[in-house]
């Protein structure tokens, strides 16, 4: 059998082309394979969570009065005191355990949309508080909540 010279090159380079997406395709299954022999275990704690309150609007007492608002709502805050940075405007959520099972309960509690996940394994809290100068509108009960009906 005698093959033309330009289709010989042609057979080659789709012979080639099958071997290299063969080899490709079992490196492939061979890494689904090894992913499925060593799961990667999420870590989920059961409590509460512990929460950092930090005061970056620059209000005195305010992080005080959101230490006291966030363990009035179930919290527990393990430390509040001032940041270096006085000058947020908003309030912000920094998650520093994202598999926290009170991360959303605590962003609803803030009022807040501002959520940031900054994952760390040495971080000692669950999540930081950033105080903004929107803190007043948090801490406070909502404007018309009256009981019309007395």
């Amino acid at each position: 059998m005698y093959l033309h010279f330009s289709k010989a090159r042609s057979f080659a380079s789709a012979a080639a082309t099958v071997v290299s997406l063969l080899f490709v395709a079992t490196a492939f299954l061979g890494c689904e394979e090894e992913q499925k022999k060593a799961p990667v275990e999420k870590v989920v704690r059961t409590y509460k969570g512990d929460v950092e309150v930090l005061n970056s609007c620059g209000m005195q007492g305010a992080a005080a009065k959101m230490r006291s608002y966030l363990r009035e709502n179930g919290f527990d805050v393990v430390s509040s005191r001032n940041d270096r940075l006085q000058n947020y405007d908003e309030t912000v959520l920094v998650l520093r355990n994202p598999e926290w099972e009170g991360a959303k309960a605590l962003a609803r509690a803030l009022k807040t949309k501002n959520v940031l996940v900054v994952h760390s394994s040495r971080a000692v809290v669950d999540a930081a508080v950033y105080i903004g100068k929107d803190f007043e509108q948090i801490i406070e009960p909502e404007q018309g909540e009256t009981d019309d009906n007395k």
